[in-house]
This record gives structure tokens, sequence and C-alpha cells, in this order.
């Protein structure tokens, strides 16, 4: 088979610094401005800069076994990396601006000329439609990406004999009408002959049975379930033995109430854990309101309102005294320990044990900053992504490619492990309506 080159854009290897071990035994192909790129991001503290170092220390390795210009073996491939001055830029006018992109671009343009069988790899969605609308093979980065239009829903809904609901109801647990359920899957089962009743069961691996619900009907910090889906949220939310939670679901589908409310619970009520631990990835929505002053509590705030306000939705139904009583009830609950609200930033290089852990926004995440998190979580701890991928304010992250969905398609299967992809708007009418229709 002939060998392919392939040319990396700079955003892939910020997204992923293994991307240079990522094809075969081809040649992957940097172009020289990827390293001045590269040297850009190297100095700050946040995962691209990360990534950048990352890149910088295999090439440095790499230089090592000859030179780079000429291309250098890379053993764990059986392929070679080669960098390439972009000096030469193809004779086309639309590679002449100067632009970094158009630099890169060229590159594989010139690859190309000479004949050999080249892709110009970038998750630059603009970069993939000019070097497409000239002629030059272009792909998105691939390997962390799954399926979202076939993404594991963590339920199936299927029709049963009433015998079968009444088993359930008895004895809480019926065989499963098939075999192939993941651990913690849940079926919505519903009377063949009357579509109005039904009930949700989990499929419990070890029993090898569908069993039903011990929480998922209860009320929890005076927060219960309004539709089938919640339910199953909850139940893998109450479980301790499931250690991993991933719920998807758009807005106002309760995502972010349900992990708080459940956490308050194993918290504050149970004493399972020692506290709730409450993260966000700190990406504006929209233009970013640039640099805020005061402590690090003070700047976290703007980032986190939407923490606060679920707790002062539960706090408010627990009749707390009005907002002023609510929001000292709050500011109570932080200053005790028992809730901590932190940055995701601050999360890296950390062991979080007996905690219950929310990432709240995980859609903004990349797979690789989804893996740092969950290795982060020590023993007795719980962890729960949250997020809608349908809203993702990463530029270079789509519904397949961020690190919420891999997690939940990569993560079935597992019983520690649970998910549910949560369908319907539970915030208000409006807000069901504009998820529908805006």
């Amino acid at each position: 088979m002939a060998k392919k080159y392939f040319v990396l854009d700079t955003n892939v290897l910020l997204h992923d610094p293994g991307a240079l071990m990522a094809f075969g035994d081809n040649e992957v192909v940097l172009p020289f401005q990827v390293i001045e790129e590269l040297d850009g991001f190297k100095k700050g503290s946040d995962d691209t800069s990360q990534h950048a170092r990352q890149v910088i220390r295999t090439l440095d390795r790499l230089r090592t076994k000859g030179r780079l210009m000429e291309g250098v073996p890379v053993e764990e491939t059986g392929g070679t990396l080669r960098v390439v001055l972009d000096d030469e830029v193809p004779d086309h006018p639309l590679l002449r601006t100067g632009q970094p992109d158009d630099r890169i671009i060229g590159v594989a343009q010139r690859l190309m000329q000479e004949g050999k069988p080249t892709t110009f790899i970038t998750k630059d969605i603009n970069a993939r439609i000019k070097s497409d609308a000239l002629g030059i093979k272009t792909e998105d980065y691939e390997k962390h990406k799954v399926d979202f239009s076939h993404i594991y829903l963590g339920y199936r809904e299927l029709e049963v004999e009433r015998p079968a609901l009444a088993r359930l109801q008895k004895d809480k647990a019926v065989d499963p009408p098939a075999d192939d359920f993941e651990p913690n899957e849940f079926a919505i089962l519903t009377d063949a002959a009357d579509a109005d009743h039904q009930a949700v069961a989990r499929f419990d691996s070890h029993q090898g049975k569908l069993v039903a619900l011990r929480f998922g009907t209860k009320t929890y910090q005076n927060v219960s379930a309004r539709n089938p889906q919640q339910q199953m949220a909850i139940e893998l939310l109450m479980l301790d033995q499931v250690q991993l939670v991933t719920l998807l679901g758009p807005a106002g589908t309760g995502k972010t109430l349900l992990a708080v409310a459940c956490g308050m619970q194993k918290v504050l009520a149970e004493k399972k854990y020692e506290k709730l631990l409450v993260s966000r990835p700190v990406i504006p929505f929209g233009k970013d309101i640039g640099y805020l002053p005061g402590d690090k509590e003070e700047k976290l705030y703007p980032w986190m309102q939407p923490i606060f306000d679920n707790l002062a939705y539960i706090l408010r139904t627990k009749k707390s005294g009005g907002d002023s009583g609510m929001d000292e009830r709050i500011r109570d609950l932080v200053e005790s320990g028992a809730i901590e609200l932190e940055a995701l930033t601050y999360i890296r290089g950390r062991s979080i044990p007996d905690q219950f852990i929310i990432v709240d926004e995980a859609q903004n995440l990349t797979p690789r900053e989804i893996k740092t998190v969950t290795s982060r979580v020590g023993e007795d701890s719980k962890l729960v992504l949250t997020g809608d991928p349908w809203q993702i304010d990463n530029p270079y992250l789509d519904s397949s490619s961020n690190g919420l969905s891999y997690a939940a398609e990569r993560m079935k299967g597992l019983d520690l492990a649970g998910h549910v992809m949560l369908q319907t708007s539970e915030r208000s009418e409006l807000a069901s309506l504009a998820a529908q229709r805006l």
C-alpha cells in the first residue's frame, strides 16, 4: 500500500497532542508555521498551553533521531514525521495572502502538486472549506469523534405484555425482553394493550434482570422527576455503585438541577460524601467580558451564577425565609465547605477523594480534558458530567467531537457508569417551545 501524507493544522495538535501518533505507518507533515504557532501557545497554564508544550517535547525527542526537515522515524507507529518549510507557496492567488492558515494549506497544495497522496487534517471548518475549494482532500480529526446521530441514549422503549409489568411491580425484577442490554441501561416498558400503563426499569448486569427503580420516583431536596428520563437520571445519581454519570440534553431538561439536588442529598442529608464540588469550564457565551477584579471567589461568581440559580431554586422550594435568607444559606453552605465551587482550570493535578463532583457544561471540554478530569477522581468519589451537546462554545468542538459525548459513548458497558439522554424541557412552557422552534 502506497504511503499517505497527512498535513496537520495547529488546532489538531492543541486538541490532541497525541495526534502525531495517530496516522499509522504513513508520513505526518508539519508545516513550519505550525511550529511557530505552537511556540505562541506554550506559555499559559491552561490545557491548550499544556498540549502545546507536550507536542514541542515530543518533537524535541524525535529530533534526536535525525533531521526533522528530512523526516524522522516514529517507532510507535512505524511511520515518519517531517517538518516542511512553507516558504515556497504554490502559484495560486488564494494562497499568497501571507495568512498563517494559507501558508499551512499551501504545504498540502505543494505536496499534491508533487503527486503525493495528501490529506489536510484540521478542526477549523473554514480552513476545510478553503482547502476543499482548492481541490485538496481535507478532513476533520476523527480519532475522538462519535456518531452523534446514533449516540447511546441510555434507555430504550419496549412494548411488553401486562404480566411482565405485574411481575416487575410484585417482584421488583423481570427478565429483559432482549439480551443486549448494557449495564445500567434503562427500559421504558409499555403495556401493549394500554399505552398509558408504563414502568421504568434499570438493567442490573449482576442479576441479569430489569429491576424496578429504587430512587427515581422519590423526592430529594424537594426536587422530583417530571418525566421518565429524569427518573432515570435520579436513579443513577443516587446509586452509590455508579461512580460516573453522564447527563446529556437540551437546555431546560433539568440536568444541572437534578445533579445538584441529589448531590446535596448525598452530602448534607445522607453524609455519604464530605462535600459537593461543582465545576465549570471558563468559556464565555458571546463576547468575553474581559478581566474581572477581585479574589478567586469574586472572579468565579459570574461563571458559577447558573449553579447559584439552581441552589436558590432548591432552597426557595424549602421555604428558607425569602431571598435574603436564601442567599445567606447559600453563603453558609459555601463557607462551611459543604459545597465548593471551583474553576475547572484548578482541578488539574488534584486528587479528589470522598466527594460528589459535578462538572457542568462539559460539552465544552475536549475528550482529552474529560480524561484529565476523570483521572482526578479519588477513592469513594462520584463524578457527574452534564451538558448540552447542541450548545457548544468551544470553536473546535461539535456534537460528535466534544468530550461529554465521547465519554457517554466510550464508557457504556461498565457497571460503574451510567448515562441518560434527557429529552423534555421542564423549565417552562416558553423554554420548551423555544428549544423546539428557535
